[in-house]
């Protein structure tokens, strides 16, 4: 498999090497919000008819299954 182009990656790592071991943090922090605010977004087009309580229960379970769990 051919990988994208990613003209601007040496920049993006450039850019997270001066970030502070806090800032990255936060950074991380920011990122796994958008990603659960993305990931809300798509159940709620998905499920227009849900209310909030089952979209959460829906959220909940799927998150379950993005899980690498060992039984």
């Amino acid at each position: 498999m051919i990988a994208k182009p990613r003209p601007n990656h040496r920049v993006y790592l450039e850019a997270l090497h001066r970030l502070t071991p806090e800032q990255r943090l936060l950074k991380a922090f920011e990122l796994t919000d958008l990603s659960r605010a993305a990931f809300r977004d798509g159940l709620r087009h998905r499920f227009p008819q849900a209310s909030d309580d089952e979209l959460q229960r829906i959220y909940l379970e799927r998150l379950e299954l993005c899980h690498n769990r060992r039984s």
